[in-house]
């Protein structure tokens, strides 16, 4: 079995349900929890976004929100001020442009206040099942340890993963490497004794 297809394999043992861990129920939501989640953790995110929801239940309730209460409600994620001008921008132009729809392709995501690549794949991955390498912290940092890829760029790493991924494991892939990076491959002390790939993984000099 090739290198890529044994940590492919090893993923999917030890991660079975590859789940993003934000909390939603609709498209618009998992797009504003992504934008809250920046220099923050999932956790933090998925303690807020029930208030959130709750006091603002839909895009119209949003669009129309005094910023200052929308700032006070996600204060705790931090970056509230520019989050929270994002997010009534969002909302405004979902509603004027899409007919209250989150689109699905990267150029009409990106068009979106406060979506950037990251968010627009993991979009299109987790809601319309689509093709997509999120470049997130763990993903960057993994990849790189497993010798997937050279650079540290997101846009770049993206780049390199999806020239090599089976494009219908791509998503999950990348869910794989976010619980495989709080669980073993953490950024300051790596378990690289107890890691279930270990005996494969370039980073402990393992090669093909």
């Amino acid at each position: 079995m090739k290198y890529l297809e044994r940590i492919i394999a090893g993923l999917e043992k030890e991660y079975p349900e590859a789940l993003c861990s934000l909390q939603y129920d609709v498209d618009w939501q998992l797009l504003f929890a992504v934008r809250l989640s920046a220099q923050c953790t999932d956790a933090r995110v998925n303690m807020v976004t029930p208030a959130l929801f709750s006091r603002l239940p839909t895009l119209e309730a949003f669009a129309s929100a005094p910023i200052e209460e929308v700032e006070e409600l996600i204060r705790s994620c931090g970056f509230y001020h520019s989050k929270a001008k994002d997010l009534i921008a969002a909302a405004q132009v979902l509603l004027r442009d899409y007919g209250g729809k989150v689109p699905d392709s990267m150029e009409e995501l990106l068009k979106i206040p406060g979506v950037g690549r990251k968010t627009a794949n993991l979009v299109l991955g987790d809601v319309y099942g689509k093709p997509a390498v999120v470049t997130d912290t763990h993903c960057i940092r993994i990849s790189g340890r497993m010798g997937l890829t050279k650079e540290t760029e997101p846009v770049k790493v993206e780049r390199d993963l999806a020239k090599i991924l089976p494009p219908e494991k791509s998503n999950n892939f990348c869910h794989r490497l976010v619980l495989h990076g709080r669980k073993y491959c953490t950024a300051r002390k790596p378990k690289c004794g107890e890691c279930p790939l270990g005996s494969y993984c370039k980073k402990v000099g393992i090669k093909e």
